[in-house]
């Protein structure tokens, strides 16, 4: 007499709602607001400090969350540049947020460069809009 093999049961596929990355980068990103920087510039500027400050103080409250904060430039400058330069603000928001107590591995760095402008418009005032760090919150390890 032969043995009968298991028989495994199929596991049915689970629906997965997915939620754009767009959009979980504007709803984050208006709960904090973005700072600027000045032309060519990677310095904190005065009046972006009590934004960085409110972001500290929402991250050592908020022990899970960890935060993306992404650098962009105007059109000004080479491609290549304009991703540095990005890189350099963004790590500067971080340095900031750091000194006020959040640990460094909550924080990651991401440039754009003049990748996603705000404003295409070839004025002084659209340049400053493009000049910024925008903040991406999230939970820790997702």
């Amino acid at each position: 007499m032969k043995a009968e093999e298991p028989v495994m049961a199929k596991a049915e596929p689970k629906k997965v709602e997915t939620i754009p990355v767009k959009e979980i980068t504007e709803a984050k990103s208006s709960q904090f607001g973005n700072i600027h920087f000045d032309f060519d510039k990677y310095t904190i500027r005065e009046d972006a400090k009590p934004t960085l400050k409110s972001i500290a103080d929402w991250l050592i409250k908020n022990r899970d969350a960890k935060m993306i904060l992404e650098g962009h430039c105007d059109d000004r400058g080479t491609n290549e540049y304009n991703l540095a330069l990005g890189e350099k603000r963004a790590k500067s928001a971080r340095d900031y947020i750091v000194s006020a107590g959040v640990t460094k591995n909550r924080l990651d760095t991401i440039s754009y460069g003049e990748e996603k402008p705000l404003c295409k418009e070839q004025t002084e005032d659209c340049y400053q809009k493009n000049r910024r760090v925008e903040f991406v919150s999230g939970k820790a390890g997702k």
